[in-house]
């Protein structure tokens, strides 16, 4: 059976995510069959674009397989 996980978090702390995704998926036992992500830089503020400070939003979607309840 096919399940999706959803990681969210800031582009500043994707060492942090990555140790969460790891512990996630060698807790889970899941069979991993792809992960994609996507970044979403803020520049809402007046600075600009070349504001190195401002965090971005980060997505990563886990596609994995478990075995059906039951069998």
């Amino acid at each position: 059976m096919q399940q999706v996980k959803i990681f969210k978090s800031v582009d500043n702390e994707l060492e942090e995510m990555e140790k969460q995704i790891n512990r996630w998926m060698r807790k889970s036992g899941a069979r991993v069959l792809s992960i994609n992500g996507n970044l979403t830089s803020q520049n809402g503020n007046s600075d600009g674009p070349l504001n190195s400070f401002a965090a971005g939003d980060v997505l990563i979607i886990v596609l994995y397989e478990i075995d059906k309840p039951g069998s």
